[in-house]
């Protein structure tokens, strides 16, 4: 369509010219002393137009004689360009498939050529074909090749002299994400040669923006735990749970592990209660933490009636006949109340023989109210519970007091025969 508006146009202009040059008896005529020239007004056009086509030829043919020198300038900056790229391709490539050592003298040969380049482009004031900005990605990127294939090499000095190049010339914003990304590596770097401090120094020159990404928070809880900064921990699992960055199983399993350590690490009650309300609600309400922390709690003796109020919110859920928390938990809570079976009062009682009854097949229950009876100096019922307990026991340190407080039953009633026997059934175990 577009071919038959052009033609028809040539077809209106030839029409037009036709018209106007046809019928044209205009003369002109040129005094030149003393010469008298006449011609027609047509041909003085026709004259015009190929003087001005002449000049228009002559001034374009000198403009390409004297732009010569720069188009062999721009070609030569071409093909250094192409092998820079070239260069930086093939490092790449190498790197990945293992060849450290082409990788890195490729990776060198790109920063070459990128120097080489930068220099024509500043010494002929001909930056065509030479962006700033991307020149330095390129930079910090072989730079980087280089780092990673000295780091694959276990070659520290190389590693960190090409780090420190690529860290101090990255000025341009362009390259911003670039160095971003550089840090995260030598974070990284770090923490595989077991220097968790040089990689939280790394994290903490990033943006506020970039120290909240995944990767960045991934590479803090690494760091965090190889220093044994548990609470920092602790807060970067949580930032990372929030994000998902992990299945919601694995997070819950991570922060779990990350406040039992916290908990653990507390060396007096104080610090213990500290790090206890450091937790949130969540975390307070997993019966794995709070029976931890009951426990921990009176191995540093402190305040007992404390850690059973810690226990009081997990004990209808670990005790409930239909819970799905495993024996090994449960027995755990029970060594934690037998602990304070002292100092144990008439409403706790009250939740052993409650639950003692909902769960009347459960040995490690029976053995808690039975041992529960036993400081209440209740013989006849905590002899049946124990009796009954004793054989079913699974737990080696449950199923051993059970047959030594039995023991102390059968001396207290005199029965020495039944002592004896209880006695070498718990020395056995």
């Amino acid at each position: 369509m577009r071919g038959a508006l052009w033609l028809l146009a040539l077809f209106g202009i030839a029409v037009a010219v036709a018209l106007v040059a046809g019928n044209n008896q205009a003369v002109v005529t040129l005094f030149w002393p003393p010469h008298r020239i006449d011609m027609s007004f047509n041909l003085l056009m026709l004259l015009l137009a190929g003087l001005f086509t002449l000049l228009y030829v002559a001034l374009r043919a000198v403009a390409v004689v004297f732009s010569l020198p720069a188009e062999a300038r721009r070609w030569r900056a071409q093909q250094k360009e192409r092998a820079m790229y070239a260069a930086f391709m093939d490092a790449l490539s190498h790197l990945m498939a293992g060849r450290f050592i082409r990788a890195a003298k490729l990776a060198q040969n790109a920063l070459t050529q990128e120097k080489s380049l930068s220099q024509m482009a500043q010494t002929s004031g001909d930056a065509v074909g030479h962006n700033a900005g991307r020149a330095t990605q390129l930079r910090l990127l072989a730079h980087l090749l280089v780092a990673e294939s000295a780091q694959a090499l276990q070659n520290k000095a190389g590693r960190d002299e090409h780090l420190q190049q690529a860290l101090q010339n990255s000025p341009h914003r362009s390259a911003q994400e670039t160095r971003e990304g550089i840090q995260l590596r030598a974070a990284r770097w770090a923490l595989d040669d077991r220097d968790p401090a040089g990689a939280l120094e790394m994290l903490n020159q990033l943006p506020q923006g970039a120290a909240r990404r995944t990767l960045a928070l991934r590479t803090k809880l690494r760091a965090t735990r190889q220093s044994r900064q548990i609470p920092q921990a602790l807060e970067t699992a949580r930032l990372l749970a929030k994000h998902r960055a992990f299945s919601p199983s694995a997070a819950q399993s991570l922060v779990r592990g990350l406040a039992l350590e916290l908990l653990g690490a507390a060396h007096d009650p104080a610090q213990l209660q500290k790090a206890w309300q450091s937790l949130d609600a969540t975390e307070r309400a997993m019966p794995e933490l709070v029976i931890h922390a009951a426990s921990r709690l009176m191995a540093l003796h402190g305040d007992v009636d404390l850690a059973r109020s810690w226990l009081l919110q997990v004990w209808e859920p670990v005790m409930h006949p239909q819970s799905q928390i495993g024996d090994n938990l449960r027995i755990k809570l029970i060594h934690v109340i037998e602990a304070g079976l002292d100092s144990i009062d008439a409403a706790w009682l009250a939740r052993i023989e409650a639950a003692q009854q909902q769960r009347s097949r459960d040995a490690n229950v029976q053995y808690l109210a039975g041992m529960a009876c036993l400081k209440r100096q209740l013989w006849g019922k905590a002899r049946q519970l124990l009796s009954q307990a004793a054989p079913a026991l699974q737990d080696i340190t449950l199923h051993r007091n059970a047959w030594r407080a039995l023991a102390l039953l059968a001396e207290q009633r005199g029965d020495e025969p039944a002592a004896a026997q209880a006695y070498k059934r718990a020395a056995e175990l």
